[in-house]
């Protein structure tokens, strides 16, 4: 067996990702409580929802009102027009001129125009009541209309019926035609119109203060939909803690205490939130029978094997005790009954391993009493690679070490078995020449023992359950000849996925053809960085090949 120092030897092969297999009891990270209002989230889409109705309900409203309010505003000033119209239409009630005497009269508003056409179409007379006093005088003067104003009020239709009008540098208007005789006898259209600017600035402004009280109610439905959405779902939240909690209870192995429920107040069948907490502590008192009776039966199934185990040693026992009894004339009895109390002897020896391997799984089933303190985990590596070289010398056996003791928290005489079962089961399971590699290290706060060797490898359908009870690999890691009679009893890994996770540790594998390598890691009691001290050998140093 060689051993180098804290350098650590090159890797053989590739190492893929390991396979955690079995690891130390605790409780799991408590799941992130996600934002109320994140994405995709319930809250979210309530308070989105809600304030798109009230948006769609405020536009509806605003536009309803605006449209009300415009066809009030029309009807007012339609009534206006007819008034209007009514001072102006009669042509013998134009003392001088044409329409523009009618314009002059009490009562007629600001901005109202007429134009007199002829039968022909060409305008006769006509104007637009202005304000003097933007000139300086009071009272009010009739002044011409643009000539694109005559030109587009001449298409108005001449049957009484009342429509707007975009006039070109006069604005929006309101206008109706009628056929009027003047001089009485020449027929002739006259055209009335007054302002829209009053309707359509009183449209604008309802419009602009109808968008901004909508604004603010968007605002204030956002908030107190948001403030009423988490207090409506407060009762759903604890009833998600709840199966939160459920979540990280290990319901695996062992027994287990459902203790958890939903609150009576968020249970209860009139709302559809109680109903679901309802069905929630159906379904946990459902678990907790159903585990209650798993746990029952592996108690049982855990008492039959450790009975049935302690009952065999006995006769185990006494069946090896007579084969060995044999040996003194086993040269006097036929060469067939002589191989025959070997074999006996052979299998008795292995069966007795197998009920003292049942008997130790028992017990770390039914509670593991270790014997915790801190250990020199270098020292416990140490023994096992020296035993296993005296085991296996058709192996190489390689050693590395780092310079300093590695304090490990666990019972010495149990990790002591882990390692004896490690490098057994390299071995055992590769053929004669394949190098052992064993090393160890700290990482962080674990201390961490590889076993790596460049033998045929595990295959991925059997790594998967290599630490299973019983477990056998396929030919590529069958028991080779010599290693012992009757084959492996299947419970070697078994045992260390046992012990170290025993210890609140974890054991891996991850194998390929050429390269295997398990994984133990331990809880680190402290790591001294000082030399060994103490008479004897310094393992640590190149001494045995």
């Amino acid at each position: 067996m060689s051993h180098s120092g804290p350098a650590r030897a090159a890797p053989m092969g590739g190492q893929p990702a390991p396979v955690p297999i079995a690891s130390a009891p605790g409780t799991p990270e408590a799941l992130r409580r996600p934002d109320p209002f994140g994405r995709r989230t319930l809250g979210r889409q309530l308070v989105i929802r809600v304030t798109v109705l009230v948006a769609i309900a405020a536009l509806l409203i605003t536009t309803a009102t605006a449209l009300a309010t415009r066809q009030l505003l029309m009807s007012q000033l339609d009534r206006q027009l007819d008034a209007v119209t009514a001072r102006v239409r009669n042509p013998d009630a134009w003392p001088i001129g044409g329409p523009d005497t009618g314009l002059l009269r009490p009562g007629q508003p600001i901005g109202t125009l007429a134009v007199l056409y002829a039968d022909d179409g060409t305008p006769q007379a006509g104007g637009r009541l202005t304000e003097r006093g933007a000139s300086g005088r009071g009272g009010a003067a009739v002044t011409d209309l643009p000539d694109a104003a005559v030109e587009q009020l001449s298409d108005v239709p001449t049957d009484g019926t009342k429509s707007s009008i975009s006039l070109s540098g006069l604005g929006h208007y309101r206008v109706v035609g009628y056929r009027v005789v003047v001089g009485g006898t020449d027929p002739a259209t006259l055209v009335v119109g007054v302002p829209l600017h009053e309707v359509d600035e009183t449209i604008a402004q309802l419009v602009g203060l109808a968008a901004l009280f909508s604004l603010f109610a968007i605002a204030g439905t956002v908030f107190a939909s948001r403030s009423l959405v988490v207090r409506s779902l407060r009762p759903l939240n604890r009833v998600a803690a709840t199966a939160q909690q459920v979540s990280q209870l290990k319901l695996d192995r062992g027994e287990v205490a459902l203790a958890v429920r939903v609150p009576p107040e968020d249970a209860n069948p009139a709302s559809e939130v109680g109903q679901v907490g309802q069905a929630i502590n159906h379904m946990l008192n459902n678990v907790e029978e159903a585990l209650a009776a798993r746990q029952a039966s592996e108690t049982k199934v855990r008492q039959f094997v450790a009975d049935a185990s302690h009952e065999l040693r006995n006769p185990l026992a006494a069946i090896r005790g007579y084969a060995e009894l044999t040996r003194r004339d086993r040269e006097q009895l036929p060469t067939e009954a002589a191989y025959a109390m070997s074999r006996v002897e052979s299998e008795a020896d292995r069966m007795s391993h197998l009920v003292e391997d049942m008997l130790l799984l028992a017990r770390l089933d039914s509670g593991p009493d270790l014997d915790l303190q801190p250990c020199d985990l270098s020292e416990v590596v140490i023994n096992a690679v020296s035993d296993a070289r005296a085991a296996g010398p058709d192996h190489v056996w390689q050693l590395n070490l780092p310079q300093y003791p590695v304090i490990a928290y666990g019972d010495r005489h149990r990790l002591q078995q882990v390692m004896a079962n490690l490098l057994a089961n390299a071995r055992t399971h590769t053929p004669p020449g394949t190098y052992v590699h064993t090393e160890v290290s700290v990482s962080g706060p674990d201390a961490v023992v590889t076993v790596t060797d460049n033998g045929p490898g595990i295959p991925p359908e059997v790594s998967n359950r290599v630490f299973e009870r019983f477990a056998r690999g396929d030919e590529s890691r069958r028991r080779t000849p010599g290693t012992g009679a009757g084959g492996s009893t299947g419970l070697g890994l078994a045992i260390v996925a046992a012990v170290v996770a025993a210890h609140h540790g974890n054991v891996a594998v991850s194998s390929q053809p050429g390269y295997t390598q398990f994984t133990v890691r331990l809880p680190l009691a402290q790591l001294m960085p000082t030399p060994h001290a103490g008479a004897g050998p310094d393992m640590r140093t190149p001494s045995m090949s």
